[in-house]
Order: C-alpha cells, then structure tokens, then sequence
C-alpha cells in the first residue's frame, strides 16, 4: 500500500489538557481509514493538525513523504463539521473561488456534474438544502485536485437518504486511488465506509485494524460494543 499520509508522534497540548498524545498512523491511496472515539478523544485536533489549522508540540506529518506544511496543503481537501459561505454566492462561484488557489484546478462543470448540484449551479448558498450544501462541500473540497480528503463528521444532521447518498460519493472516492482519512460517530457509516479505523480515547489510539476484525478479536457483537470496551480501558 503506498502511503499519502503519514503521522508520527503526533501530540498537542491545550495549557495542561493533551488532546493528543503521540499518536502514529498512516493512511493509503485508495483506503478510506476512519477515525473513531467519544467527543473530546482528539479527533478534531488529529485533523487540524494535519490541516495545518494548529501547531502540533511534538510529532511529524508527510502527505506523500513531503514534510513542508504549504506544499502538503496544496494537496489536500477537507469537509469540516460546518461549510460557512456567503449567503449569496452561487455553487458555481465558489468552486471558482476555491480553485483560484491551487495550480491546477478541477473544472466548476465537472465538480457540480459529479456531486449533482448542475440545477443548483446559479442558486444562492443560502437556498439550498442542507444535502446540497453538504455535497457542495464536498465539490469544494476536490476543487485542487487533491491527494488526500479529510472528512470531519460529513453526516452529522442529514436525513437518512441525504446520507446515504453523501456515504456514496465517499465510497467513489476509494477507486480514485485518493486517501480519505474520516472522523465520525456513525458507527454504520465507519462498517461500511472504512477499510480500516483506528479507535482514539483520550488523545491515544487504542486499537487499530479492519472493522470486522477489530469486532472478532474484542469478542464485541458490534463496532459500538468493540469501542465502548476499548475506550473504557484506556
């Protein structure tokens, strides 16, 4: 498996709270690695780590062994926990927008083609559903062509058919030989999304492997039993 991200003794302190505490993982072109745990266990701050969005105290992050934080920037794309455009503007303009800032852009047409929002190209942000909006950040987040996705709880507040359909897209990605690194509390989602996770409590990762692995050697009857068990070791 050639590896697009890499971490490596990653750790962050808040004053005398450690979000993380020397966390390692990598993750592959064409596997979606998940991120699971209880609010609070580090994963947020695991993604704006690596986003560049904090300073990390101690560790290392390479997306495809380059170390430099512009470069690796320029090679990833990310859906946070919440999309904040103007009111006003337009899908079309914002993937404009966004792919102003990388050397070589995906097309608008062919990202509001994909993630189907071609009807919605011209309506106002502030119009649109909240599945729209999703998949809008989703487009956006593929506006510089990335290497590698970071997905911070991208159906968090869908209705059940909004998310399958976003989980969809998610899927499509793997056979784009992209790296999706996913923090979510959905554990159906992780089943059927992820090729690997890795449980976090406390800033540390306590487990890691294929889902229905992880279930078998914990003796779990499901991924929910299998993390509350792990992270109530920790």
């Amino acid at each position: 498996m050639t590896s697009v991200l890499a971490v490596h003794g990653l750790q962050r302190r808040y004053g005398a709270v450690t979000a993380v505490d020397g966390i390692s993982f990598e993750v592959g072109a064409g596997e979606v690695f998940g991120l699971l745990g209880p609010n609070g266990a580090g994963k947020t701050t695991t993604l704006e780590s690596i986003l560049g969005l904090v300073r990390p105290d101690a560790g290392r992050i390479e997306i495809e062994g380059d170390a430099d934080p512009a470069r690796a920037r320029a090679k990833i794309g990310a859906v946070l926990q919440a999309t904040g455009l103007a009111d006003k503007i337009t899908p079309r303009e914002a993937l404009t927008v966004f792919g102003a800032f990388y050397s070589a852009p995906l097309a608008p047409q062919m990202l509001l083609e994909r993630f189907g929002l071609t009807e919605k190209a011209h309506a106002a942000f502030d119009t649109l559903s909240g599945g729209q909006k999703q998949r809008l950040a989703l487009a956006l987040a593929f506006a510089g062509n990335p290497r590698l996705l970071l997905l911070d709880e991208p159906t968090t507040g869908l209705d059940p058919r909004m998310r399958r359909e976003v989980q969809d897209h998610i899927a499509a990605i793997r056979q784009e030989r992209r790296a999706v690194l996913l923090a979510t509390h959905d554990m159906a989602e992780a089943e059927r999304l992820c090729d690997r996770i890795a449980v976090i409590a406390q800033g540390r990762i306590v487990a890691t492997g294929a889902p229905r692995e992880l279930i078998a050697a914990s003796g779990a009857a499901t991924l929910e039993d299998m993390i509350l068990k792990q992270t109530a070791r920790a």
